[in-house]
Order: C-alpha cells, then sequence, then structure tokens
C-alpha cells in the first residue's frame, strides 16, 4: 500500500475509535510507522487529510446509491441495511463526531444535500415495494414523509446516542440500535414474517460485523 493511501486508511481507523479531534498527528504518524515530518509532506494540513477520507466517503455513497430493490422487497431491504450499517461502520466518525470539530471535507460539505435527497428517493423505492408485495400498509401519498423520518433517524442515530451518555464505540452496538429504532416507524404496519425477516438480518449483520 502507499504511503499516501495508509496514512488516509490508518487515520480512518483512528478517528472512528478515538474521534476526529482526540487523534495528534504525532500519534497518526506513529501509528503509520513514519515520521511526522513524512505525513506533513503527503498531507499538509489536517483539512487535506479530511478531504481524502472524503473521497473515500463520496466513492461509497456513491455506489450505494445505485441500489434499487429487486424480487425480494423483504430480503432487499434487510441487504440495503447491510450496505447502510457497513458505510456507518466505516465512516463511523463522520456521522458520529460532527458536533466535535468545525471542519468538513470539501466533498462531503458540498455533496451532502444531494446525497440526503438521493437517500430519501431511494428509500421511498424499497419502502414502495414493500408495499406493492402487500407487505407494508401505508398510504403510498405518505411514503415521502416514512422515508424522510427513516432517514433522519439513520442518519443522525449515532450522534442521538452521544448525546444520551450511551455507548457508541465500535461493538457497542450503537450502528444495531439505530436500525432497530428506525424500524420502530413503521414495523406495526409489516406483514409479520417480513417484520420477522429484518429483526433477524440486523441480527446477522451484528453478528458479522463482530466477527470480522
Amino acid at each position: 500500500m502507499k504511503t499516501r493511501d495508509r496514512i488516509v486508511v490508518t487515520a480512518l481507523e483512528l478517528f472512528n475509535e478515538q474521534g476526529y479531534g482526540a487523534v495528534t498527528t504525532a500519534a497518526l504518524a506513529s501509528a503509520c510507522g513514519i515520521a511526522e515530518g513524512n505525513l506533513w509532506y503527503h498531507y499538509n494540513t489536517r483539512q487535506a487529510l479530511l478531504d481524502a477520507i472524503g473521497e473515500r466517503f463520496s466513492a461509497v455513497i456513491e455506489a450505494r446509491l445505485t441500489l434499487r430493490p429487486g424480487g425480494d422487497p423483504a430480503g432487499d431491504y434487510a441487504a440495503y441495511l447491510a450496505d447502510l450499517m457497513a458505510e456507518f461502520r466505516a465512516f463511523r466518525f463522520l456521522y458520529r463526531d460532527q458536533h466535535a470539530h468545525g471542519e468538513q471535507a470539501v466533498m462531503v460539505r458540498e455533496n451532502t444535500p444531494r446525497w440526503l435527497q438521493m437517500t430519501f428517493d431511494q428509500l421511498e423505492l424499497y419502502l414502495a415495494a414493500l408495499v406493492d408485495a402487500g407487505l407494508l400498509d401505508w398510504p403510498r401519498e405518505r411514503l415521502r414523509d416514512l422515508a424522510v423520518n427513516a432517514t433522519i433517524i439513520l442518519r443522525y442515530g449515532l450522534d442521538h446516542y452521544r448525546e444520551l451518555g450511551e455507548p457508541i464505540a465500535a461493538g457497542a452496538g450503537a450502528v444495531r440500535r439505530t436500525l432497530l429504532r428506525h424500524l420502530t416507524l413503521f414495523e406495526h404496519r409489516l406483514d409479520p414474517e417480513a417484520a420477522q425477516r429484518l429483526h433477524a438480518a440486523i441480527e446477522v449483520i451484528e453478528a458479522e460485523a463482530l466477527a470480522a
């Protein structure tokens, strides 16, 4: 792995574990096995490093936004949740630590409104597939509201648990709790078997993430 890439990967791991503001450049250089001057050679500011992470984050989100439901609405939704959970885990600090620093990756700042709108659209498609299959009893004209509310819970779940003082470190189950909480919006209107499948899928996703 090239030094520039190793710095980004290591920084992402440390920021996820310790928080963006808690990781010094000296600690990052040490974790990368390079001199601090070498770190500055590749990324002369923390903003430049944050932008490099933002580029990776953007690529993951853009790929996720291409997903569409197929022929198994409950299974497709479960797979979509698995992708979201992987995204949240891989870029945990970007979702969790927004309160802690004023810096933002330029690409993230510029694209977040579009990403949110596209996520609303995407979630609405998955929910509509459940409705069309007779698995979700929900008025079609209210699906947009449901998609928006679900996105809010999923998007800001980690910050919510942080504010409550609940554990949010890797392995604490915060992402799992967020996914389960978003289900409370509509599981009372889900076909029981479909609801059971989604609950079971979340447990499997959590177990696989912990085993990784």
